[in-house]
């Protein structure tokens, strides 16, 4: 997925419709010139929902559109009909998709399964017409409800990428590499950091016609938790993923610092992070013969399976694969 393409943010302007007014009228024909009151309803008016489809991979749809505008629900009308109801404005978006309130920052939902509808502005309530005013000490109510005003309200639309598997690393950790080599996705990869700018999703075809998601997360920096970089929005990422992959280089000048910092950055975005299945690999790896492996083995973290892979040289994949799997089933 081209970068200019993929949109995770987006701050929309949203509008309810009015409600429709209840109806002042009375029953009126030639056997019965004084009937009593028979004013309908209003409609209700439109409301804006969010839809998940999982077949949309961005917010890109809502960039452009800053104003979405529900309409008013219709007045009631004689003979007790009801107005209709304003037409509702659904918004497709993508599983792992998030409103809060643009003003107090407050999580509202969260859209997780294909096809799950939630309501994001509610319309106005039609008003009741006046015969529901009727009683036995007013037999001729000359008022009815009016509708309620629709709302407008400023949301914050959020992406969190859904996967499986999500890949934690500093820049040129390899990660895009190792996403090229085991998934058809084809990720921009370069010798410089920040190749990656927005997630890049790839399926891991695993054995026995299986498969499973990862994700490719662009590369963390230290002070991440605090905005530093793209931290914030690199870290979201993270929080959708079933199992964390953490990559290394088997050239980092201390391997268990960098796992260490990686796990801070995690633990200070969000504590909860850590309950997440975690599993280590040391990359670029085809640069270590077995006894640089064996020295280099008391020196990684602890508590953390771990495994050797080199994507170039297609080495330990399988390895790998059957890790994550065993991680994601648990």
């Amino acid at each position: 997925m081209a970068t200019q393409n993929f949109v995770d943010h987006v701050k929309i302007c949203c509008r309810s419709g009015r409600g429709g007014a209840g109806s002042v009228h009375f029953h009126r024909d030639k056997r019965n010139p004084k009937g009593g009151p028979d004013g309908g309803d209003g409609g209700r008016g439109g409301h804006i929902i969010l839809r998940g489809n999982r077949n949309v991979w961005t917010l890109l749809a809502l960039k452009y559109r800053k104003h979405v505008i529900a309409t008013a629900g219709e007045n009631g009308r004689a003979s007790h009909s009801s107005g209709k109801n304003g037409e509702d404005i659904i918004l497709e978006v993508p599983l792992g998709t998030v409103a809060k309130d643009a003003e107090t920052g407050k999580v509202e939902f969260e859209i997780t399964e294909d096809g799950e509808e939630k309501i994001i502005v509610a319309g106005g309530r039609g008003g009741q017409g006046n015969a529901h005013y009727k009683s036995a000490t007013n037999q001729m109510p000359q008022y009815a409800q009016p509708g309620e005003p629709g709302k407008e309200e400023w949301k914050i639309l959020e992406l969190k990428v859904l996967a499986d598997v999500g890949l934690v690393g500093f820049p040129n950790a390899g990660k895009s590499t190792l996403l090229s080599v085991i998934t058809a996705a084809k990720p921009k990869i370069a010798n410089y950091p920040f190749t990656t700018l927005v997630p890049n999703l790839g399926i891991v075809k695993y054995r026995d016609n299986r498969s499973f998601v990862m994700a490719d997360i662009p590369g963390i920096i230290e002070k991440a938790h605090e905005g530093k970089g793209l931290g914030h929005r690199f870290l979201r990422h993270i929080e959708r993923n079933a199992t964390l992959l953490f990559m290394v280089p088997a050239d980092a000048d201390n391997i268990k610092e960098q796992y260490k910092i990686l796990l801070h950055e995690l633990k200070m975005y969000n504590e909860e992070l850590l309950d997440k299945p975690r599993v280590l690999a040391i990359t670029k790896s085809d640069l270590l013969d077995e006894e640089l492996k064996e020295l280099l083995e008391p020196e990684l973290p602890e508590g953390i399976p771990f495994v050797f892979i080199s994507s170039v040289a297609q080495k330990g994949l399988d390895e790998l694969k059957d890790l994550l799997w065993k991680h994601i089933n648990e």
